[in-house]
């Protein structure tokens, strides 16, 4: 649901993978095995391998059209210790995980993991190298298409109204249209499943951050004796993929800016505030200047709410967001958030796409205008700093296929084997959403809260106490036999 965590990272650690060359055709409807191989373009932060496995476009027709699922794996160099495989989801949806294990051993993915298990990047379906989706956006289009903008006004929803409709119109007839709707959630569970039998697995461990954890919650709702050991950090809610996920924006922004006001009443270098609460004055004052008056180049209020939101990712964002300010306040021109080009062999919007239609399709987003308009107005007073664009429509609201079933209800049904971790203060997955998630799955889970601000919880924070519980869990299995909390111990 939003501008990934692993994006910051990706931008400065970039794997080129180019598509695997060996893999299993096998028909669907039989076992695949997975021949791995080399990456073709090279991998030389690390020994991963590549392959690729067909599956049914349709689960409902294992004999129709495939498509390609391309995986990789960073093998355990140490057999005698192997458990077996922990499958890695990387959030979005639409990001891709071949590289993300390379990402998870640059943050310091503990040897004692490393040993334990072969660890695999999936690109889901429809996503990078897994037979990519495009909805033929032309450049700049997608960068406002799953990220809402802020609305000033009831007229800014019926504007963006129509822009979103031909988005939608641009997706229903694009070259990849007839592949949109099999976009699903619960398709790419289906998808991990048969890679978890190709792999010869009786069981997976999983770690998905973001967006991949409602992506294991559903796995292990629907698979719930095929999982092993599962970690679901930064949590959706739930509900995942649906108009409350972007509306939770509001309150993860609310949650997390006192972080970023502290970060400026500590720094008088930037000339924006001696006080938290004068920081926070700042921040209004220069997004009402802006409405009033963009820059030269055209950089507004909507662009500087947005650039405040993205930088609180990280606390290695918070002095991007001070600078930006600062720019803004002596009006010089703002330096954009560095970003890592899609490759070129596949489509330039295929993050954007791929994001859009497993939205679109996991649930049926309300049509009507009126209906976003009323919730921008109500989160404008909720949530003054994000919440009129949290609520803002989406391509989702005009959609040119309705969902081919129903949303995945997340149930406390199976083994108690999960573990969620969570900062407190996250501005894109709230703590209120992971709590409606540890709710819904009951017995099964455990969570572990730290007194940490930013999206992406274990390895992405230096808080010892969290990270240590979650690598014990994936290492021997130990989880913790409650809830607990963890106190702050550092910045990202």
């Amino acid at each position: 649901m939003r501008r990934s965590v692993v994006a910051v990272l990706a931008a400065a650690l970039v794997v080129p993978l180019a598509p695997p060359g060996l893999a299993a055709d096998a028909a669907p409807d039989r076992p695949a095995t997975v021949t791995w191989g080399k990456c073709p373009n090279g991998t030389p932060l690390g020994p991963l391998e590549c392959g690729r496995l067909k599956v049914p476009l349709d689960y409902n027709d294992r004999g129709g059209k495939t498509i390609n699922i391309a995986i990789s794996r960073m093998a355990s160099a140490k057999p005698e210790k192997r458990r077996g495989v922990l499958l890695l989801n990387s959030g979005g949806p639409g990001a891709p995980a071949m590289n993300y294990s390379m990402i998870l051993t640059y943050l310091g993915l503990p040897q004692s993991v490393r040993d334990s298990y072969d660890v695999v990047g999936m690109d889901p379906r429809g996503v990078g190298y897994s037979t990519p989706v495009t909805c033929d956006m032309p450049p700049g289009t997608s960068q406002t298409a799953n990220i809402p903008e802020y609305a000033l006004d009831s007229a800014d929803v019926a504007n963006r109204a129509k822009r979103m409709v031909e988005i939608a119109k641009k997706c229903g007839s694009s070259s990849t249209a007839s592949i949109l709707p099999y976009m699903t959630t619960a398709n790419t569970a289906r998808d991990i499943d048969k890679v978890r039998e190709a792999l010869g697995e009786r069981k997976l461990s999983y770690l998905g951050v973001s967006y991949g954890t409602y992506l294991g919650a559903v796995y292990a709702t629907m698979f719930p004796n095929r999982g092993d050991r599962i970690v679901l950090d930064s949590s959706m809610s739930n509900e995942g993929s649906s108009p409350a996920a972007s509306r939770g924006f509001g309150q993860g922004v609310e949650d997390r800016f006192p972080d970023l006001a502290k970060f400026v009443a500590a720094h008088p270098e930037y000339g924006l505030g001696a006080t938290p609460e004068q920081a926070k004055l700042k921040y209004y004052e220069l997004a009402a200047r802006l409405d009033a008056k963009p820059m030269a180049d055209g950089f507004d209020g909507k662009q500087f709410r947005k650039g405040t939101f993205e930088r609180m990712y990280t606390d290695a964002g918070l002095p991007q967001a001070a600078e930006m300010w600062r720019a803004v306040n002596t009006g010089q021109p703002v330096e954009p958030l560095p970003s890592t080009p899609p490759p070129p062999d596949q489509p330039a919007d295929n993050a954007a796409a791929a994001q859009l239609a497993v939205l679109c399709n996991d649930r049926n987003w309300p049509e009507s205008v009126e209906f976003y308009q009323r919730q921008v107005e109500t989160d404008r007073f909720r949530h003054p700093m994000w919440g009129a664009a949290a609520s803002n429509i989406w391509p989702c609201a005009f959609w040119p296929t309705e969902p081919i079933e129903p949303p995945v209800e997340i149930t406390g049904h199976g083994p108690s084997n999960v573990l969620i971790v969570q900062n407190l203060r996250d501005p894109s997955t709230p703590l209120s959403g992971a709590e409606k998630m540890r709710a819904a799955l009951g017995h099964r889970a455990r969570m572990i809260t730290a007194d940490q601000g930013g999206h992406g919880a274990y390895l992405y924070q230096k808080n010892k106490c969290l990270n240590d519980a979650t690598t014990e869990y994936l290492a021997t299995g130990e989880r913790p036999p409650q809830d607990f909390a963890c106190a702050a111990e550092g910045t990202s």
